[in-house]
């Protein structure tokens, strides 16, 4: 059976003087890559895509070198458009990521709906998997869109499993079924 395997990024450097979306990892973060590793390797990924962003590309990287695969970045698997949000508080901004997981449908914050951005990487994810049609397929991505997905297609409820996720995080599904079949909260 193929597995496709959704990869939450690992611990970033978190900078109120960038935003989110150019954070790269902690020394933690590149710490807990090594853990990731080990627990990736038992389900026999062939390929890392990463999101272009630097968090995901240096988990995906780090991973990735571990286990002796390629790694490549590929555009729309980033994180919920959501410019400006950088200065909330963490009380702030896990009421608004909430709300948008609550109303996928709704303009909640951000410069995507919880749809757009759903519909934007199962379309991103769908590519990798047509570009390495054998084999199983990591994806190193975010946990926002990746709730989003999960969300629809395996039934999750996704306000209880995002806030769960930890940095890094993993899910394996079954493909083209896209069966849930495990998930890693975290791998600490």
């Amino acid at each position: 059976m193929r597995r496709l395997i959704l990869v939450r990024h690992s611990l970033p450097v978190i900078s109120g003087e960038q935003p989110a979306s150019h954070w790269q990892l902690s020394e933690e973060g590149r710490r807990r890559c090594a853990k990731l590793a080990s627990l990736l390797a038992h389900h026999h990924p062939t390929v890392i895509v990463t999101s272009t962003e630097p968090k995901a590309i240096e988990t995906g990287q780090i991973a990735g070198e571990q286990l002796g695969i390629p790694v490549e970045a590929a555009t729309n698997l980033h994180e919920h458009e959501r410019p400006g949000t950088d200065l909330d508080t963490l009380e702030q901004f896990q009421a608004k990521v909430a709300r948008l997981l609550d109303y996928p449908r709704e303009q909640v914050f951000g410069a995507e709906t919880g749809d757009e951005a759903r519909e934007r990487f199962a379309a991103a994810v769908d590519n990798a998997l047509k570009r390495h049609p054998a084999g199983n397929v990591a994806i190193v991505s975010h946990g926002t869109v990746m709730t989003l997905f999960l969300a629809s297609v395996a039934g999750i409820d996704p306000v209880p499993f995002w806030k769960g996720l930890g940095l890094p995080a993993f899910v394996v599904l079954s493909h083209p079924e896209l069966v849930l079949l495990e998930v890693i909260a975290s791998v600490e």
